[in-house]
Order: C-alpha cells, then structure tokens, then sequence
C-alpha cells in the first residue's frame, strides 16, 4: 500500500495546500468545522506548526478522533495500543528515546515482516523503520498518547534506572548518594578527636577557640549577605527584557517548550496549574507540557485525565522506586521532552504570561555559555498571616536582592526549585538533576558554574503559594537546609576542583552564601545560648572566663547582626512596593528562630533519612478554592 508523501505531524511542517488536503479530510470525517480549519491554517502559517499540533493544541478535538483520520489520510489501518498492546519481544529498551523522538514503536510481526505503529507517519518516518527492519516492513496508525503510553509500561525499569543513576555512574564524584565519603569521615573523626582532647586538656582555651572561629564565621556570613544586598538594591537583572523585545519575537522562530511538571497528591490544585499554564502567552502547538505524577497517586491522575486538558498536556507516570524525590520524577520525565528548551512549574505556581517569551528573548540576548535562565519567585498570598508576609519578604530578599548579586559577582547561584528554565541538550549532558539531593537545584546551579556555564536571572515573576502553617514551613525549610547541607557536602569533596573550577570569588561564595546558609541558622541558637550565659553569670564572672574582645563580638552578631537582618528585610519590603509589610520586618529574628529549629531538624535527618523527601502540602491557603472555582470557569 503507497503511503501519500504528504506530512502532518512531522518535523517539516506541511506545505499549506497539503495542509488543506489532510484539513479537508477532517471536515468531511466531522472532526472539525471549516471555520476551524480556515483557523487552524492561519495558525500554522503563522506559527510555522504542524497542522495536526495545531488543531489538538486548541482542543478542537481529540487525539481519538484525529489519529484515525491522519492514518487513514496515509491508507493504514489505525490500532489502539491500549487495547492492542505492542509484542514486547519486539521492543528494544536501548531504542527508547529513538522511538519517542520518532513517534513509532514495533508493534508485531506478520510472518517475516516487522510491523510498526507510527503517530508521525511521512518519508522520514518509514525511511527510519525500513533502516532498523527492511523493506518489506509494514505500518500501522497510532496516536502519539499511545506511543507514550508503550515507551512508559516497556522501558519503564530501564528509564528509571536512568533517572535514578546515571549522574551516580557517570560523575560520582558530584552525586549525593553518598552522603559522606570516606575522606570526609575521616576528616570529621579527627577533628572529633583532636576536639575532645584539647577540651580535656585546656577546656577553657578550646571553648574560646570554638566560640572565636563560630562568632567569625557568623560574622563573615553576615557581612557577605549585606554585602550582596547593597549590591543588589543598586542593580537590575543582568540581561532586561522589555517589551520591545517580546514584540521582536516571530512566533514562526519560537522552539517547542517543555515544561515539567512534578506533583504528587495534588489534585486540587491541577485546575489552577491548568489555567496558568493556558494563560502563557506563546504557540500552544509549540507547547510540551509533562504533567509528573507518581504511579501510585491514582487519585492525582483520575483528577488530571478528568479535566479533558488539551494535547499538549501529557501524563507522565513515574514508577515506584526509592527515593521518591522530586528530581528523580523530573529526570524520568525529561526523557520524554520534546523541547529545545524546558523549565519546570510547582503544582501552584503561576507564572507571568509572558515568561516563556521573555525566556528565549533572554537566551537569544545572552552568551552561548548562558545555560540556565531563573525567574523569580514571589506569593500571591502574601497577606495571609504573618508567616506569609515573612516568608514573602524572604524570597523578595532572595530573588530581587542576592541572585541578581551572585549572577553580577559571578558566583554559583542556588536555583530556584521552579522557575529555572534550561537549554535542554546542556541540562542532558550534566546529567539533569541529583535524584538524591533534596535541593536538587542549588546543586544544578553550582554544578552548571563548575563545568564552564552560566545563570542569568530574568526579570519576570512566578507567584506561589506561601506556606500557612508554620509545621508545613519548618517541613519545607528543613528539607531546602538539609539539602544546602548535601550540596556542600557533594562540592567540598575535592576543594582544590572547586577553587579551580569557579575561581577565588566563586569558591568562598559558594562556601558563604550555601554553606553559610545552614552554618548561620545552626549557630544563632549557639550565640543566644552564650548570652544568656553573660546574663545569667554577670559580666565581671563572663569576662574573666573570655577576653572582652570575644565578648563584644559575640554581642554585636547577636544585636546588630539581627538589626541589619531586620534592616535588609525592611530594604526587600521597599523595593517591591510592599510598603504595608514594612513593619513586621520588625519581627524577622523570630522568623529566623523557626530557620534555627528547621535546621537542626534538617541536620538530624541528614544523619539518619538523608534522602528523604518532606512533602511541602499545597492547597491550604484560603486563596486556593477561590482561584480553583475560577480556573474550573475558565
């Protein structure tokens, strides 16, 4: 049977006057209306899309009704590989991201000949079967879902495999699947030693010394953080992109986008995410959206297949396997992408509309060594209660203040957990995320610097939800301290590689602003628990127990150190324009309080569950069920 050369869904988009054959044939099968097809022929051109994309992207059908047509389009029978499941003796796992790339999966043999499913079907497509199977091979139709669905159930121990492994096989040396090595341990067991034989030697000179190195460090930390904001409050992101920009773009030259989305026991929130992702403002035909579910969160998934999203919305399910993190499901995911470049989305976010957009535009605009674009992050729920007006002027201080810093200072930036958008072929070639991390992307970041690339922050904004309560907080920032613990872990393995690799400003950068991170919340206890030693005992008995150099630095990181804490959340308040949030600046030290017991609780798990993922519950906010009646309107 001759197949018509003519293309639909291939990687050449279709002439228009073949477009119109396949569109016609649709009419008449009353899968679309000619005024659709007149719209879905302006948008290829305009788009420069393929014809089939554009019609499902607008969910002017459904992929049931499309693919019998675009089968019967080339004269092949159409099989439902859910029902007629490929041969699995058939189906090589070494081909997978061939058969995905290709849309065609072995189905069975008839006699001698291979027959193979195709939801790409054209030239290409059969020169490529013909290449694996001969030429007498045979084909039938499918749809791209049931492509998916085959690659999924039969590769699935292999994709996970890969997802679960690979940085650990290829680059050991940057995986955290081992929490320390042996040269760490015996570095602690030393200093262990050497600790408590001069405590029982000379205890009240060791406990000067430890108090002197825990009160400069603190102090280092502090004054590095400051100085980050002072730099950023005088400075923009370094590459801006305006709306002159945007409007230079040409649909027609806009890559396919993937976009991740890992969830897990969120079915509420789907809607919201749904509506958001509808709302951005680029080709929907160009869209590649992974929705990534655990295989064993039914519920989730029944939620998604019952909203009727648009093609560009597919399934993802992650099989079970430990640890069941959030980059293990992504890497899973990312083997199925599609896009030239990928970000990933939380179940909540909601990006700007144009932020994809202004993505490329920054990509376009920035040095081929830029791999890595981060947006911003901020809530929509900022006036909820305290804790999200703190945690609001926290990541306003983060992301408006200390990225665009590190990014001008040029020194490893902690990605987001969102937001980060990547050019996909780097992100394969590091091996995507760190399955054991659990901040798999303040590692990515550090790991991008060190092997030659860059992150640029781009001036636009994801809101999310903050967190209401303050156990689903201390949950949350434990994991992220626990993880800045891992990741300093992971860099400090060869110091000298790091200092090569990222430079003077970028190795004590990295030590600062990760390792400080954790070092300031685990010590501030330590300093309150030393003044009130001074109170308790008075200042005559104190000082003749420490010099009053040593005094006097300790109180001046416990009072002026939390001042310029209260100071620099005052500064992030105004920068933003949130003006009636200034005053619980007032109350950082307290917020920095809960940072000291997360820590701690992050420090101990680090110990016993270090990979461990503590699932932050979204959906609680009292925002959501507004925004979900809203989104299920839309």
């Amino acid at each position: 049977m001759q197949a018509d050369p003519a293309r639909v869904l291939g990687g050449v988009p279709l002439s228009l006057g073949s477009s119109r054959q396949i569109g016609q044939r649709l009419v008449e099968a009353g899968v679309i209306d000619g005024e659709q097809l007149e719209s879905a022929l302006a948008l290829q051109r305009r788009w420069h899309s393929r014809l089939g994309d554009v019609i499902l992207a607008q969910r002017w059908t459904s992929a049931l009704k499309f693919y019998p047509v675009l089968a019967e389009q080339f004269g092949l029978p159409f099989v439902n590989l859910l029902e007629q499941s490929p041969d699995a003796a058939s189906f090589d796992v070494d081909c997978a991201a061939e058969y995905l790339k290709r849309l065609a999966v072995p189905w069975r043999r008839e006699g001698e000949a291979m027959v193979v499913a195709v939801a790409d079907p054209g030239e290409a497509t059969f020169a490529w079967a013909r290449s694996l199977y001969g030429d007498d091979v045979r084909f039938v139709g499918t749809s791209k879902f049931d492509i998916i669905w085959v690659v999924q159930r039969l590769a699935a121990a292999r994709l996970t495999d890969d997802a679960l492994n690979l940085l650990a096989v290829r680059d050991p040396e940057h995986s955290a699947r081992t929490v320390f090595t042996r040269g760490q341990r015996m570095v602690a067991l030393g200093i262990g030693v050497a600790l408590v034989v001069a405590l029982c030697l000379r205890p009240i000179a060791t406990l000067i010394v430890l108090d002197a190195l825990l009160a400069l460090c603190f102090l280092a930390t502090f004054l590095f953080k400051f100085t980050l904001m002072c730099l950023g409050a005088r400075r923009k992101v370094d590459i801006r992109v305006d709306e002159q920009d945007i409007a230079q773009l040409d649909d027609a030259d806009l890559p396919v986008y993937t976009v991740l989305v890992p969830m897990y026991k969120e079915p509420d929130v789907l809607p919201i995410l749904a509506s958001a992702l509808r709302k951005l403002d680029y080709p929907t035909s160009k869209l590649d959206v992974k929705l990534v579910l655990e295989a064993g969160d039914i519920e989730t998934i029944e939620a998604a297949k019952s909203l009727g999203l648009e093609a560009f919305f597919e399934i993802i399910r992650v099989p079970e396997s430990q640890p069941k993190t959030k980059p293990k499901a992504c890497n899973y995911a990312l083997q199925f992408a599609r896009g030239e470049l990928v970000t990933i989305y939380d179940a909540e976010d909601m990006p700007e509309p144009d932020q994809l957009k202004r993505v490329v535009a920054t990509f376009r605009k920035s040095a081929p060594e830029v791999a890595c674009v981060q947006a911003r992050l901020n809530y929509y729920n900022a006036d909820e209660n305290w804790l999200t007006r703190m945690f609001t002027l926290d990541y306003t201080l983060w992301f408006d203040f200390f990225l665009p810093a590190l990014e001008y200072l040029r020194i490893p930036i902690p990605l987001g957990g969102t937001s980060n958008h990547f050019r996909l072929e780097v992100l394969r070639g590091i091996h995507a995320w760190d399955p054991y991390n659990v901040t798999e992307d303040a590692d990515l970041g550090v790991r991008l610097i060190s092997q030659g690339y860059r992150v640029s922050v781009v001036n636009s904004t994801t809101f999310e939800e903050a967190n209401v309560s303050i156990p689903n907080w201390i949950r949350q920032r434990s994991r992220w301290l626990k993880g800045y613990m891992q990741t300093w872990l992971v860099h400090m393995r060869d110091p000298v590689h790091l200092y090569r690799s990222t430079g003077f400003r970028g190795f004590w950068g990295f030590q600062f602003f990760i390792g400080g991170g954790f070092f300031t919340a685990l010590a501030a206890p330590v300093l309150w628990l030393i003044y009130l030693v001074w109170l308790v005992l008075g200042f005559s008995t104190f000082r003749d127990l420490m010099p009053r150099a040593l005094d006097y630095l300790n109180l001046f990181n416990l009072l002026v150190a939390n001042f310029f804490f209260i100071y620099m959340t005052l500064v992030a308040s105004l920068k933003r324009g949130y003006q009636h949030l200034a005053p619980y600046a007032l109350t950082a030290p307290f917020y920095w309080l809960l940072q000291s017991i997360a820590a701690y609780k992050g420090a101990w798990q680090l110990i016993r569950n270090p990979f461990y993922w503590e699932k932050t519950t979204h959906g609680i906010s009292k925002y959501v069920a507004e925004q979900r009646k809203v989104a299920l309107e839309d």
